[in-house]
């Protein structure tokens, strides 16, 4: 299992050689068990992301000055992984650095990443992206950072007369970015909330969003080590309980969660694993709890739940890249009519936490997931 996982890890490294892989599918188009299958337009949808985005680039929210998002009056600011976030949001709708619609907004945001970062060699911190207002993003934002320059890169057109930063700045802070998640791995195979390597702490939401990053970072042509994926992938696997779902961390009496849940699933998927026991299991769990989810938003909203948009990214993707899209096309349907009702006249949602740019980020990737114009994201 290990083996196959590694081999389909480091597939990232075919188009380098100059070979076309079979897939992914193009942009629109995914793959349902041999068969292509084409995200059938949704005008309601495509609205509400449209409108979400004009948003997400107005006075409200953007500020052209420097390239980060606005915090309103979020009671935690994370402006590290919000704006990582946000530029995510424009990149799956297949905008581009400096060229589209929006590529100046991508480019601001990829510009505020990179001048974020530490440059500090030989320290522990070389590499992560952090910002001394930015209290709570932690190792959290640096995997969405990651994430974010790995993704655009992948879609950006560097030009000599380009204003934006060019390819090799943002892979160099890729290269860094990637050491600093390795070197701060604990012997467990997980992370922590905290830029340094603890022996004793680690957990599961954290790992995802850096497993998530390296296998972003790998298909950008990022040397990633390998044992650093197997030991991720072994620690996610002992995170599991006989009932098929996912604890917080190994040792934790906490009840399981389908947020944890699924985003233990996708951290497998990101180490190249996608038909396993595990996987299985755990996708059977979360079907057997929709019911309740549905029943207690139905009576308490957004408020009954402590995440609901992490939980509700990581469920779109366990979901999305699971063997078959039956049970995705029908949480699908349901959730995006949810989030169509709440959606602002403006174009936003809400998040008393984050904030409403996070909120509009994270619903605007899980409603365009189904575009497929983020590798990551691809079936």
């Amino acid at each position: 299992m290990r083996k196959a996982a590694a081999a389909l890890f480091l597939a990232g490294l075919v188009p380098l050689l100059g070979r076309r892989p079979a897939g992914p599918p193009s942009p629109g188009e995914t793959q349902e068990e041999g068969r292509t299958w084409t995200a059938r337009p949704d005008e309601a949808a495509d609205r509400a992301v449209e409108s979400a985005l004009r948003w997400l680039a107005g006075p409200e929210s953007y500020v052209p000055r420097d390239g980060s998002f606005l915090l309103g009056d979020a009671e935690n600011p994370a402006p590290v992984a919000v704006t990582a976030l946000a530029a995510l949001a424009f990149l799956a709708h297949g905008e581009c650095e400096g060229r589209g619609q929006y590529g100046s907004i991508v480019a601001g945001a990829v510009s505020y990443l990179l001048r974020h970062q530490v440059h500090a060699p030989g320290r522990v911190d070389d590499g992560y992206f952090r910002a001394d207002n930015d209290k709570l993003s932690r190792t959290h934002g640096h995997g969405y950072a990651t994430l974010c320059l790995a993704e655009a890169l992948g879609r950006a057109g560097y030009t000599k007369e380009s204003p934006i930063p060019g390819e090799k700045a943002v892979r160099s802070a890729l290269v860094r970015a990637v050491r600093f998640i390795e070197r701060i791995q604990g012997p467990s195979g997980g992370w922590y909330y905290y830029p340094y390597r603890d022996p004793e702490s680690h957990e599961g939401s954290v790992t995802i969003t850096l497993v998530q990053a390296l296998r972003a970072a790998r298909n950008a042509g990022i040397k990633v080590d390998i044992h650093v994926i197997r030991r991720a992938e072994s620690y996610v696997h002992r995170l599991q309980r006989r009932d098929g779902s996912f604890r917080y961390m190994l040792g934790s009496e906490r009840p399981s969660t389908m947020g944890l849940t699924a985003a233990a699933i996708a951290t497998l998927n990101m180490t190249g694993i996608y038909d396993d026991p595990a996987i299985a299991k755990g996708l059977a769990w979360l079907k057997s709890q929709e019911r309740f989810r549905q029943a207690r938003r139905r009576f308490m909203g957004e408020d009954g739940f402590p995440f609901p948009f992490y939980e509700r990214l990581y469920l779109a993707q366990a979901y999305w890249q699971s063997r078959s899209l039956a049970h995705w096309k029908r949480w699908f349907a349901r959730e995006k009519a949810y989030l169509l009702k709440l959606q602002k006249s403006r174009g936003s949602w809400t998040s008393k936490k984050y904030g409403a740019v996070y909120a509009t980020a994270v619903n605007c990737l899980v409603l365009q997931m189904p575009y497929n114009y983020l590798p990551i994201f691809q079936r």
